[in-house]
């Protein structure tokens, strides 16, 4: 898999949301190759990094940021993580990598034609006030990119692969 190169010259959102997809495409790309076992395999002392963790993680925050806080649906892991605050990463362990990837994949197509319908500026109610599409396509970005960077150090403690 090659990633796209974000814009080196554009608007906005376009810019934006370059960026977003390049990391996004990063995130599959360092789970390529890699069995479940290996996805699932703690290499840090919490037990929760893990690679399959990360991906069951980040598709949350994807369905958070864009469904649940710019289009106003029902978070469908509230009742998860009120009983377990990391229910992200620790139900991830349970489901295959392909099907982990696919449901990634599937929620970032999902959070692309929500963004799409609203311009940067737009507000929607958040917690006390207001958050815009800026906001969270920069905070997607901020966060994908972290956790890609974990992944990258996670996927080279299991294998020996790195670059891009």
């Amino acid at each position: 898999m090659i990633r796209t190169e974000p814009a080196f010259d554009g608007e906005e959102r376009e810019q934006l949301s370059g960026f977003l997809d390049f990391l996004r495409e990063a995130v599959v790309l360092k789970c390529e190759g890699l069995t479940d076992e290996q996805a699932r395999r703690s290499l840090v002392p919490s037990g929760l990094t893990t690679i399959a963790g990360l991906v069951g993680h980040l598709t949350y925050v994807e369905h958070y940021w864009f469904e649940v806080v710019l289009g106003g649906r029902a978070n469908r892991w509230t009742a998860r993580l009120e009983a377990d605050r990391d229910a992200d990463f620790r139900e991830a362990l349970t489901i295959p990598l392909a099907d982990l990837v696919a449901g990634y994949r599937a929620q970032c197509g999902t959070s692309r034609e929500i963004a799409a319908r609203l311009e940067p500026a737009t507000r929607v109610s958040y917690r006390d006030g207001l958050v815009n599409l800026r906001y969270v396509l920069i905070h997607l970005v901020e966060e994908t990119g972290r956790h890609a960077g974990h992944l990258d150090l996670l996927r080279e403690l299991t294998d020996g692969r790195t670059g891009e």
